[in-house]
This record gives structure tokens, sequence and C-alpha cells, in this order.
């Protein structure tokens, strides 16, 4: 199964549209402009609905995020100190994720399996990363991961 997460380049704030493997539209993703670290929410779609949200922690040494979906505490990501590698802490789904050292692929795995890959595209406006995952089940974590990975790249850069 994948998902394409495409950023509108003219919007204000960072906005993405998700697409499915068919190129169909499924998400849209607002992040808040005004706000204290990042505050993004993702929608459905067609109902308009909120499926979830990541909160940026503030005053921790390295990005923290908390993931909320369905309206529920979900759990945190974080990135570890590394020199090269970036890794990133899940404390959901018993998920490890490392990435390249440019920080454009991550793979999750769980207990050793691979879960999910995400991949940038190059030479696109603005970015836009593929997430091809397993399991419907992983569909809403995968892109929250997605989401707070991409937030956490840009403080960085």
């Amino acid at each position: 199964m994948q998902l394409r997460i495409k950023q509108r380049v003219f919007a204000w704030g960072d906005t993405y549209d998700v697409y499915d493997g068919y190129g169909e539209p499924k998400y849209f993703v607002k992040a808040e402009i005004f706000a204290f670290g990042h505050q993004i929410h993702v929608y459905n779609k067609k109902t308009g609905e909120e499926v979830g949200s990541i909160h940026q922690k503030l005053l921790t040494w390295l990005p923290e995020f908390e993931i909320v979906i369905g309206g529920r505490t979900y759990g945190t990501i974080s990135r570890e100190f590394t020199f090269f590698r970036p890794r990133y802490h899940v404390d959901f789904q018993n998920w490890e994720v490392e990435g390249d050292f440019l920080g454009w692929d991550y793979t999750a795995y769980c207990g050793g399996r691979k879960v999910l890959s995400v991949s940038k595209e190059l030479l696109t406006w603005g970015d836009t990363y593929v997430l091809d995952y397993a399991g419907a089940a992983d569909e809403i974590p995968g892109l929250m991961l997605v989401l707070a990975i991409d937030a956490a790249n840009c403080d960085n850069n």
C-alpha cells in the first residue's frame, strides 16, 4: 500500500495533499502558522474530519512530537542523538526508525521486521514523500511519522 505526500509550494505555512496509491486525494495536512513549535493537523479529504494531529514539545534538547490520532494521545516521536545516521525513537507501535545520511529516506522496523519505508522524491516542487506500508493499521501512524520527521528535519536546516 502506498501514500504520496506532496507539499503545496505557494501556501501560507506547511500545507500538504496526501494521495493514495491510485492518485486519489485522501488526506489534507495543514500546519498552524502562528504557534509555538510545530502544530500540524491531518484531515480526511472527503469528510473534512480531523483524523490526527502532531504537537511539538517545547524546551527539549532534540525535536520531540506528541502524536494524537482520533482525539486520543497515541504516543511520541523523538529524534535521538547520533553523529551520522538520523535515528528516531517511536514509543508507539514498537517501531525503530532509521534514516540515511541526508535524512531523505527512512525505514521503520518492528521486532526486526520492516513495517514501512519512506522516500523523498528529488527534483520536485516542494517536498514530496512516498510512504510504502504493509497494513492498513499502519497508514495513519505512518503518515504522522513522515510529517513529524519532516518537521524535525525542517528545524535542523
